[in-house]
Order: structure tokens, then C-alpha cells, then sequence
């Protein structure tokens, strides 16, 4: 069984907050965790109907059954647990009482904000990062990496990549899409899913994908948000904080797996994303996926935003550090060219007491050169 980097957090959190609320997508390994973790907790599913029903229709006596506390899996099939659940944690003041899954994400949230606002540590569990993936990267080529992608199943089972993310895309719109929104047409759904696979790493445009696919402007941001509440995808907002610049304010889409993205391209083999036209974009979601996995895994926030002027000028990544900034630029190539750098050097940074530049690039070996940092993929855990 592969240790999740995050399990010093839960456990922390734990020993600090009564419960501890873990989110994620489906198949990231929330289950997994939790018993690994928490092996003499009482385990209950609520994906299976009759734990489902009892907790719907009898929520106290579901309850009662856990005088010690429980862990409750895709506790967002009985929001009405949290009221329930706060005035047992306020009674008996006790740390890592309940442990609550969720892979619902709107869902979750909500109900924490009503009921359990201060009483639960809040937990953002992602597949694999590249480092729990692979312990050995020396025999191992790049473009396997990103075929590949990173749900735990696929490592832990071995099971096609191609048929993992078939399975995962098919059951994630059957269970999912049908749960959280009133999809009238699952093909149309599809085709936006495989239309935003194409614009990963991009400017996200709304109005286009709705002409594409002839819905409504609000029905696509509407879809958009239950993929990004499914952590299907991530919206990746600019950053203009403290610029006197005229900035781009449209926001980019990265999807959160490569493997996934890589089966909606139509890829079916690691050699094709080789001559793939869009194998910039594809390696640009696999570095920024990796650095919000990163952060995640630390317990911190999602501080990643990119830059981007009217003119056209772009900085892929800025972590936003408060004073201080990272700022990254993410390159498809072996070997670092003097222009990587241009961008880096333009930044306005007057307003803030630390920039540091970095390069993350395909190459194998990191370095510093001239002020800069020069990272390879295989060295992402560490930025």
C-alpha cells in the first residue's frame, strides 16, 4: 500500500478538531486513507442504501451505534448528519471523533458552513502526486508519466490507463452529473467534457463552448462548476494584485489528471503525446496539477494564479506568498533557452519584497542558473 504524503495532516488535524473532513474526486483513495489511518474506528458507507436510509430517516439512532465516533464515507448522501453530528462533538468535546468523506464538493462544503463551521479540519485529498506514484522515476519516460496520470486503482491494480479513464469518465457522469444537476442531455455533457479537454492549459471561454455545443452561456458555467466541484478540473483565476498593468482577467482551465485529459484527447499510447499538438499544454496541466497536489498535501491553500497582459505577455504560475511571489514559467523542452527567461525578467515586482523566478522544464536535471532556478519535472515536489 502506498503512504499518502497528506497522512501527517489527518493525523494532526485529528488530535486538534473533533472531526476532520477529507474531500476529493472519486477514486483519489479517500476510503483508503481513512482505514490505513484509523483502523479502530468504526467504518460506515453511505453509498451502500440501507447505512443510507437509516441515516436519512433515523439520523440519532444511526448516530448512536458510534458512542466513540465513526468514520462516515460520502457523508454527503445524509447532509442532515452535520446538525446531528455538531451537537455530539460540542457534548462530548473529544478530538478526531468523526472522520467524513465526501467527493461532492459543493454538497460538503455547505453543510460544514451550517453546522460544523469551526468544528472540522477540512482535508483536500488528490490522486497520486508524482513522488507517492513512483518511488524510481530513472526508468521511466515523461510522456508515460502523463498517459498514465495518477488515480490510485490504476497503481494499485494494475489496470489500463485507457480503461480506467473510461470507466471513470462513464460512471462519473452516470452517478455524479445526474446527482448535482438536471443534465437533459448527457451528449452535449460529453462533448464539453472532450471540448474542455482540448482547451487545458488555455484562456477559458465561455461563449465559444456554448456556441459549440448550442446551450445557453449560464448552462456551461453551470456545468463548469460541477466539474471543478467534482475536482474533475481547476479553474486557474489571474493574478493582478498590485499591478498598474492592463491585465487579463479571463480565467485558464487545467483538468486535475493527465490520464484522463489524455484518454479525451483520443491518446491511446505514451508515444502519441509525442507528436500531439497540444503536448505543451498537456505537460503545463501535469506540472500545475502537481503543484496544487504540493499544497494540498501540506495542508495549505491553493495560492496559484498566472499572469498574463492585454499585450499578450505570460507567466504560467504565480504562487502568491503574500510579499513574496514564485513565479514560474513551464516549458516542454530537454534543453533551457535564454528566451525562457524574458517573461520572467518583465514581471512588475516593484511592489513586493521577494520574487523568485523559477523554470520548470522536461528536462532531467535541476539547476541554478544566473538567478534563476531551473527545475525538472522529475524534481516537482520540491517547488
Amino acid at each position: 500500500m502506498i503512504e499518502r504524503r497528506i497522512s501527517l495532516k489527518v493525523i494532526e488535524y485529528s488530535r486538534q478538531f473533533p472531526v476532520v473532513t477529507i474531500t476529493g474526486p472519486r477514486q483519489s483513495g479517500k476510503t483508503t486513507l481513512c482505514k490505513m489511518l484509523f483502523q479502530d474506528k468504526k467504518y460506515v458507507n453511505l453509498e451502500e442504501i440501507d447505512e443510507r436510509q437509516f441515516a436519512l430517516e433515523d439520523p440519532r439512532g444511526f448516530l448512536a451505534r458510534f458512542p466513540d465516533g465513526a468514520v462516515i464515507d460520502e457523508v454527503q448522501y445524509a447532509p442532515n448528519l452535520f446538525s446531528y453530528i455538531q451537537a455530539i462533538v460540542d457534548k462530548k468535546n473529544k478530538e478526531g471523533m468523526f472522520i467524513l468523506t465526501g467527493s461532492q464538493q459543493f454538497e460538503v462544503m455547505e453543510s460544514i458552513s451550517q453546522s460544523l463551521a469551526g468544528r472540522t479540519a477540512i482535508v483536500k485529498l488528490l490522486p497520486f502526486s508524482l513522488n507517492e506514484a513512483y518511488r524510481n522515476l530513472e526508468n521511466i519516460s515523461l510522456y508515460e508519466v502523463l498517459f498514465t496520470g495518477f488515480l490510485p486503482r490504476i497503481f494499485d491494480k494494475g489496470i489500463s490507463p485507457t480503461d480506467m479513464a473510461s470507466f471513470y469518465i462513464s460512471t462519473y457522469i452516470e452517478r455524479d452529473v445526474r446527482k448535482l444537476i438536471n443534465v437533459k442531455d448527457l451528449t452535449k455533457f460529453q462533448i464539453v467534457i472532450k471540448l474542455l479537454a482540448g482547451r487545458s492549459g488555455q484562456l477559458l471561454n465561455l461563449s465559444s463552448l456554448a456556441d459549440e455545443c448550442d446551450v445557453s452561456h449560464n448552462t456551461i458555467k453551470s456545468w463548469i462548476s460541477v466539474l471543478e466541484a467534482s475536482y474533475l478540473i481547476k479553474i486557474h483565476r489571474p493574478f493582478y494584485r498590485n499591478l498598474n498593468k492592463r491585465m487579463v482577467k479571463t480565467p485558464k482551465i487545467y483538468f486535475l489528471d493527465t490520464g484522463l485529459l489524455c484518454y479525451l484527447l483520443g491518446i491511446r499510447e505514451p508515444g502519441h503525446i509525442e507528436i500531439h499538438p497540444l503536448k505543451g499544454e498537456i505537460f503545463e496541466t501535469f506540472i500545475v496539477a502537481e503543484l496544487i497536489k504540493n499544497r494540498f498535501n501540506e495542508g495549505e491553500q491553493d495560492n496559484l494564479y498566472f499572469y498574463r497582459e492585454h499585450k499578450g505577455r505570460e507567466i504560467d504560475v504565480v504562487i502568491d506568498n503574500g510579499i513574496m511571489l514564485d513565479l514560474i514559467e513551464i516549458k516542454m523542452s530537454q534543453t533551457v533557452s535564454e528566451k525562457f527567461f524574458k517573461n520572467l525578467n518583465r514581471f512588475p515586482a516593484n511592489n513586493f519584497i521577494s520574487v523568485n523566478k523559477k523554470i520548470i522544464f522536461a528536462g532531467n536535471e535541476s539547476r541554478k542558473f544566473k538567478g534563476f532556478e531551473i527545475i525538472s519535472w522529475k524534481d516537482i515536489e520540491i517547488v
